[in-house]
């Protein structure tokens, strides 16, 4: 695994020349404070100078810096590399995935997620978002992106897809990101894509649907007891005629029940021919990037709650909770709870450095 400090840093420093304390030194603090629960700037200082005997094993430094330093840091510090960063680290994770296959491949989940109270005063209804690509098997965050003032979630997308490395990969994502410059993307970087198609596309809509009604689908089903709940949910794969993006090689239905509920129906393009049973397989796991990450940053380590809101800190402090978050999440092989291993981290010396020295 890479080492925190190697991975960051190399990162443009945007401190003066004096400044007292290496670049890559403050993220890995930033970093084990998050792993022990904390979230602001003034929490990260108060880490440093309260839990020095178990960072000076990693790193070295004969001050704790004070809030002010870290506060800056996050607002000045380009997010763009740090995000180029932080895909390098987590593409330390990639043999994870290689052991984890679903399907044709392995599914890359992309979505995006509000940090829901980052805003400046009088724009609580427009919070920043940050959109992640999640490794739905080894559940491990590949790469993220938060769009500037100028941009919106459609180019935070495709920033985060050109970090990844996406050979035998399958990217999921929902209807906002099913359009010609997403699908080029995927395939530029080698992967294949299983993308929601809705109202939002409606002539392509209407052509599924009529392909759908003119050929036998392959067909596949499948029904399971899960929380109580029996589901059954049902895959309809035929071949288009006519691609209509790059890579376009298939239509997907997708019809689920619940219980006695009404069916839903869900369409798809996807840009290779799968089995109905891959089908099923795919869709299911996009889901993960919800309950195996976005749950997680904002039950455990309280993403929703930071009110980290000036210049580039949210999109900032946003890579440094994934960061932490991957960490937890391999830092132990048994079922230990989440909860429980970030208190171990806040209370424990020995097991912090060890999660953090097992990054190297």
């Amino acid at each position: 695994m890479p080492c925190l400090e190697s991975c960051f840093g190399a990162l443009p420093d945007p401190r003066a020349r004096n400044a007292s304390h290496r670049l890559g030194d403050l993220v890995v603090m930033m970093v084990a404070a998050s792993l022990c629960g904390a979230t602001t700037a003034t929490e990260f200082a108060l880490f440093a100078e309260n839990r020095k005997s178990a960072l000076s094993q990693l790193i070295d430094y004969d001050s704790a810096p004070s809030h002010d330093t870290f506060s800056r840091l996050l607002r000045l510090m380009d997010p763009d590399a740090f995000a180029r960063a932080f895909a390098v680290f987590a593409a330390g994770f990639s043999q994870a995935l290689a052991e984890m296959e679903i399907g044709a491949g392995h599914v890359v989940a992309l979505d995006g997620k509000t940090l829901r109270r980052a805003y400046e005063r009088g724009q609580a209804a427009s919070p920043p978002l940050t959109v992640s690509a999640f490794a739905a098997e080894a559940r491990l965050c590949l790469a993220a992106a938060t769009p500037n003032s100028e941009e919106n979630e459609i180019e935070a997308a495709i920033k985060v897809v050109e970090l990844l490395d996406l050979t035998d990969k399958i990217v999921t994502a929902d209807a906002l990101h099913c359009h010609r410059r997403m699908a080029q993307a995927i395939v530029d970087q080698g992967g294949n894509y299983v993308l929601a198609l809705k109202g939002n596309r409606r002539h392509w809509r209407q052509k599924a649907r009529e392909i759908l009604a003119a050929v036998e689908p392959a067909t596949a089903e499948h029904s399971k007891l899960s929380h109580g709940r029996n589901e059954w949910r049902r895959a309809e794969v035929v071949p288009t005629p006519k691609p209509l993006m790059v890579g376009h090689a298939a239509f997907l239905r997708i019809t689920s029940k619940r219980d006695q509920g009404k069916p839903l129906t869900r369409l798809f393009m996807t840009s290779t021919l799968l089995t109905p049973k891959q089908a099923l397989a795919i869709t299911r796991a996009h889901w993960q990037v919800e309950n195996g990450l976005h749950w997680m940053l904002d039950v455990h380590l309280h993403e929703d709650l930071s009110r980290a809101r000036k210049d580039n800190a949210p999109a900032n402090l946003a890579i440094i909770t994934r960061i932490a978050r991957n960490i937890l999440q391999r830092i132990d092989v048994d079922k230990t709870p989440i909860s429980h291993r970030i208190k171990k981290c806040a209370w424990n010396d020995d097991y912090l450095v060890n999660a953090l020295a097992h990054m190297r």
